[in-house]
C-alpha cells in the first residue's frame, strides 16, 4: 500500500516544509508567497530544524467529526529555536512524558487509513 501525505507540500520525511524571505530574512511555516511577515515574492524553500522544545500541550481525547485516527492524542505549539518560530502540531509519545520545555524532535506519524501527518515526539 502507499502512503500519502495528509496534504502534500506540508512535510517530508526531513521535517515541515517552510518559506525563508529573501528581504526581512524570517522564516515561516507553511511555506508561502507572498512572505506573510513582509509582502515580499523573494522567498525559498526550505527545511524547517527537526529539533524543537515543547512550548505548551493538550491532550484530545474526543475524536473530531470526521476523524477516524486513534485517540488520545497530543496537540501542542513546538518552538523551532533556530527557525524563530512557534509550530502548532500533533504531539506523538505517552502524554505523561509532555513537560515544559522537553525537548522533542520531528516524526512522520500515521493519522489513519494509508495517510500520513507529520508530529513531534520527545528526543
Amino acid at each position: 500500500m502507499t502512503r500519502e501525505a495528509v496534504r502534500a507540500g506540508l512535510f517530508t520525511a526531513s521535517g515541515l516544509i517552510g518559506g525563508a524571505c529573501g528581504r526581512c530574512g524570517r522564516r515561516h511555516f507553511p511555506h508561502a508567497v507572498p512572505c506573510p511577515w513582509c509582502g515580499s515574492d523573494d522567498v525559498t524553500t526550505v527545511t524547517l530544524s527537526s529539533q524543537g522544545s515543547l512550548w505548551g500541550w493538550t491532550v484530545v481525547t474526543a475524536a473530531p467529526p470526521g476523524y477516524d485516527g486513534p485517540v488520545p492524542y497530543g496537540f501542542g505549539v513546538v518552538e523551532l529555536a533556530d527557525d524563530g518560530l512557534h509550530v502548532v502540531t500533533r504531539l506523538a509519545g505517552d502524554a505523561a512524558d509532555y513537560t515544559p520545555g522537553r525537548a522533542v524532535r520531528f516524526t512522520v506519524v500515521p493519522l489513519g487509513g494509508d495517510v500520513d501527518t507529520w508530529a513531534f515526539e520527545p528526543a
